[in-house]
């Protein structure tokens, strides 16, 4: 990308593709497409074709999605394939019909099997049964990795799929039952600590092991992949192989922690000195997600922000967007 390329990151507004407007911007990319979802409705195909006939962009981050933690996806399950399957369908079919050079696909680490071997390689996609929990949200995004997979190889598109491990960070949804675990924990505790509360009940057993990422360093990662020289970005494609690795690269921190150690830390991070009660009548999800990054770092990337760091401030911008102190 040059700093005058026009530059569409769909899904602006959300967690994922602000953290990109915030990169893009402080790296002198000045021409960047975005429109909120009343401008334009991605799941409606004429509207999208229209507007990538209109606007011609170069380059497009797809990070819009309909996402949720647990709860949300047990509860919602039918919107979570509908809309995920719609958005992924009209932008990548409109990208391949009015010549974008490039599309960024982001994904989630759900994708991998429930019991996959750990660190999750990129191979291991469509390698065991999925988590129940979060089946249909993981199988439109496999088939987004697909579609991405099978345009490239039928039609020569420089299509690329990224998979984040967990993030959090500014814009967060803080929902109480539809974020995600660190945005959901930053709320319980804050509110623990406002109300005195002598605990706080944090679902399921603590023992499932999770990745995070602070959301800006993921944006960092997906533009020094966008950003590659031809050499080093063809080889991710798959163009020519149908070999059983995907056009796909994993961002994750490399690291892991149980979501007792998370909760600890966000307790200390928010000043909340109470008790900490584990509903084990909520489900777990999946055992352990720890990405396998080699393919990243052999790319010329790694992750740098400290967890410790990145959820005070979490912290402190929840504390700014609520009102609360």
């Amino acid at each position: 990308m040059n700093r005058k390329s026009k530059i569409y990151i769909a899904g602006h507004k959300g967690l994922v593709g602000s953290a990109m407007i915030r990169n893009l911007t402080k790296n002198g990319f000045a021409n960047l497409l975005i429109r909120t979802h009343v401008e334009l409705d991605l799941t409606e195909q004429s509207a999208v074709n229209a507007f990538f006939s209109r606007e011609k962009p170069d380059y497009v981050f797809l990070a819009a999605a309909k996402v949720g933690g647990i709860h949300a996806n047990n509860t919602y399950p039918a919107e979570f394939i509908r809309d995920n399957l719609a958005i992924q369908n009209n932008v990548i079919h409109a990208a391949y019909l009015h010549g974008v050079r490039r599309l960024l696909f982001l994904g989630s680490s759900c994708i991998y099997p429930r019991d996959c071997p750990q660190p999750m390689k990129e191979e291991y996609l469509l390698a065991g049964s999925l988590e129940p929990t979060n089946r249909p949200y993981a199988v439109a995004k496999i088939a987004g990795i697909e579609m991405c997979w099978a345009y490239n190889r039928q039609y020569g598109t420089n299509f690329l799929a990224v998979m984040p491990t967990n993030l959090y960070g500014p814009d967060d949804n803080y929902h109480p039952e539809n974020s995600h675990v660190i945005p959901a924990l930053i709320r319980k505790f804050h509110e623990g600590r406002v109300n005195n509360d002598p605990n706080v009940i944090v679902w399921g057993t603590g023992n499932a092991k999770r990745e995070f990422m602070y959301v800006d360093d993921m944006a960092g990662a997906c533009v020094h992949l966008m950003n590659l020289i031809d050499e080093k970005f063809q080889p991710l494609l798959a163009a020519d192989r149908n070999d059983g690795l995907p056009p796909l690269v994993n961002i994750g921190s490399g690291e892991d922690l149980t979501i007792k150690e998370l909760a600890e830390l966000v307790k200390v991070v928010v000043g909340y000195r109470g008790g900490i009660v584990y509903d084990t009548t909520r489900p777990d999800g999946t055992p352990r997600k720890l990405l396998d990054v080699r393919r990243l770092r052999s790319l010329g990337w790694q992750s740098t922000s400290r967890l410790e760091d990145g959820l005070a401030l979490a912290y402190r911008q929840y504390q700014e967007i609520s009102g609360r102190t």
